[in-house]
């Protein structure tokens, strides 16, 4: 008799966790999506702290910027969620769109590429109990090339939403050409809903890496981003150029997806030909089959 309460009681328990994680996970997966869909971005940045004993050091501009942004769902399965950031600028008569980046969301995700820095990303494989309810986010360049990745939980408490990870990334393309005295930047990234969209804060270090040596700080920034939703006809343009152009992206991360399911280091090439990956990429005309594609891809590939 004892023997079956107990095992009743260990069903009912199992049963009761289960419950509480799927909808745990139900909810995750709505604040995630929530972020799909037009929205009014302001982009703000600055440097407040640097450790750099030398007077003539010059901290980076404070930055300030706003546009309009799409944000489409792309991918909506069992354990993953993309969504695909299209970036519109220039005369709201003729505006010009520009594919910006993509975040992929993973459920209980054991692979991850880590960026160490000199466009060098390493594999770092995890246990299912390391991950376990955990989201990785899974950052990409405007070519579907890495950027950063990280994994965390998503937090639903006092009517909040949100998600926050540290990890590493190379330099922002604000300062990618600007600054040459770090390599790494060290990202404390929150992302929160809000009743009118979206928050992204971050604190990030500004690192200098080098092989054999202790990692230096040698600033440190804030960088809050707004996310404020408006109608979605704001943003018809946007949803225009993904009709368009949505096959062909598709190929590009099918063959990025083979190229991280090789689950090792990689390192990829900063340009072929004097030509930076996006520049091949983004032509109207060429690299639109999968032939073509897997090629230009694999030449950034360091082999």
């Amino acid at each position: 008799m004892k023997r079956v309460l107990l095992l009743t009681m260990l069903a009912s328990a199992f049963t009761f966790n289960s419950a509480v994680a799927q909808k745990s996970k139900s909810q995750d997966q709505e604040a995630i999506k929530s972020m799909c869909g037009c929205h009014e971005v302001t982009f703000n940045f600055a440097e407040t702290f640097n450790y750099v004993n030398d007077s003539t050091y010059m901290p980076s501009e404070t930055k300030h910027d706003k546009g309009l942004e799409w944000v489409e769902l792309v991918e909506d399965s069992k354990d993953k969620i993309a969504l695909q950031h299209l970036l519109i600028v220039g005369d709201p008569a003729h505006p010009h769109i520009v594919k910006h980046w993509r975040q992929d969301w993973e459920y209980e995700n054991t692979d991850l590429y880590l960026y160490n820095g000199d466009n060098v990303w390493n594999y770092e494989g995890l246990t299912k109990d390391d991950v376990k309810g955990q989201w990785t986010q899974k950052v990409f360049q405007v070519d579907d090339s890495p950027r950063y990745e990280g994994s965390s939980s998503w937090v639903h408490v006092d009517g909040k939403s949100y998600w926050e990870n540290t990890t590493t990334a190379p330099l922002p393309r604000r300062e990618y050409t600007k600054r040459s005295d770090y390599n790494i930047t060290l990202r404390r990234n929150r992302q929160e809903i809000t009743k009118d969209g979206w928050i992204h804060d971050q604190d990030n270090d500004k690192v200098l890496r080098e092989a054999g040596k202790e990692d230096v700080i040698i600033a440190q920034e804030k960088g809050y981003n707004t996310y404020t939703k408006v109608d979605d006809s704001k943003c018809v343009a946007a949803q225009d150029y993904w009709k368009k152009t949505s096959a062909k992206w598709a190929l590009v991360r099918t063959k990025w997806d083979e190229v991280f399911a090789r689950n090792k280091n990689l390192s990829l090439e900063e340009k072929v030909d004097n030509k930076q990956l996006y520049k091949y990429l983004f032509s109207d005309t060429e690299y639109q089959n999968e032939a073509e594609i897997s090629e230009v891809i694999e030449s950034f590939v360091k082999k």
